[in-house]
């Protein structure tokens, strides 16, 4: 497999620009980062969240960032200020939080990567517009109201730019990415974990594909 995306994100774009779809990445093998990053990026999906629900989560974000230069790794579930020094040290070339608080976003924004902090409510996205962030991961997308939910707020916040993630399948993303404030998807269905096991990465890569092809 050869990697053809950029080597990092330019500093003019946005991690939301790269892909239709950033894969949500659960990794308890750091062994399993850098052939599972390359299928990604040949499938056509650079942007990669690796999250840190596991112990090889920061070494996979160290591989990754090493190892796969068409690749560009970022950290999910960032929930602390020492998250982002360890992610970003690690190598990791964006952040994303389920959630924010400010001390969390102080710590992000004093990082010097992207981020994208979680909302799930109306007040939630003003207090970051209020802050200057336009750019954020609504979660649980498909719990916290969907498609409908994220419609609602495009005529009174249009400025706001959303990453959808949660709950989000092959079948609901092209209604996401139909909306006018939604500019990518978060999912985890192009790395299921028997495909992981198997180390089946010709499969994740056909997966990732397809992902890559979706458009609302």
């Amino acid at each position: 497999m050869t990697s053809s995306a950029p080597a990092a994100l330019p500093a003019s774009a946005s991690v939301l620009d790269l892909a239709p779809v950033v894969p949500v990445v659960v990794l308890e093998d750091a062994a399993d980062a850098v052939p599972l990053a390359r299928a990604l990026v040949a499938g056509g999906l650079p942007a990669i969240e690796v999250t840190l629900r596991t112990a090889a989560a920061l070494d996979a974000i160290r591989a990754i960032a090493a190892e796969v230069p068409g690749a560009v790794v970022g950290a999910g579930t960032v929930i602390s200020a020492r998250h982002v020094t360890e992610t970003v040290s690690a190598g990791a070339r964006f952040l994303v939080s389920p959630g924010w608080t400010d001390t969390l976003l102080d710590a992000m924004e004093a990082s010097g990567v992207p981020f994208l902090p979680g909302v799930s409510t109306t007040s939630e996205v003003v207090a970051l517009l209020e802050r200057g962030v336009t750019e954020m991961k609504f979660f649980p997308a498909e719990a916290a109201g969907g498609t409908a939910y994220l419609k609602a707020l495009s005529s009174p916040l249009p400025q706001a730019r959303f990453c959808p993630t949660g709950g989000i399948s092959p079948a609901s993303a092209p209604a996401y990415l139909a909306l006018p404030n939604v500019v990518c998807v978060g999912g985890s269905w192009m790395v299921p974990g028997d495909a992981i096991a198997s180390k089946d990465w010709a499969r994740v890569q056909r997966l990732a594909r397809e992902a890559s092809a979706l458009r609302g």
